[in-house]
Formats: structure tokens, sequence, C-alpha cells
């Protein structure tokens, strides 16, 4: 079963996935990228205006295949 690694970035810090997952095909990557992006929404920090966590996916051969950005943005609206 081939190899995906997933990257991180909150943007200030990368972490770069050197273990990976044994996953049968991109599309199963693709899904373990949304589980991952949807536990990184629990750690979003709602105290600022807004937050990005970016994430990508490679194969074995170091190619990025696919990539994924969460945004948190929190605009305050004057009112009349």
């Amino acid at each position: 079963m081939p190899l995906f690694y997933i990257d991180l970035h909150d943007g200030t810090n990368f972490v770069r996935d050197k273990k990976g997952f044994e996953l049968p095909d991109a599309g199963a990557a693709r899904e373990k990228l949304g589980h991952v992006l949807k536990r990184f929404s629990e750690l979003l920090d709602t105290t600022s205006d807004g937050q990005i966590f970016l994430a990508s996916v490679r194969d074995q051969a170091g190619t990025i295949i696919m990539r994924a950005r969460l945004t948190l943005a929190i605009e305050e609206l004057e009112t009349a």
C-alpha cells in the first residue's frame, strides 16, 4: 500500500510529516486530509481576527498531489 504524507502549517510553524500514512489511493488520502483539518478546526484561535491552517499531501516520490486550507476570519461589523 502506498504512503502519503500530510505536512501542516499553522501560519507560524511548519510540521513535515516524516512517518506518513499507508492508504490505498489518492482518494483515501483526500479523506484523511479532511479528517486532519477537522481536528485542526478545534485548535482555531477565536480571540484573533483570523487564522489559516495549510496542509499538503505528498506521495511516496515527494510530489505534492493536493493542498487544503482551513481559514477562520472574524469581522466585527458596525451597527447602526
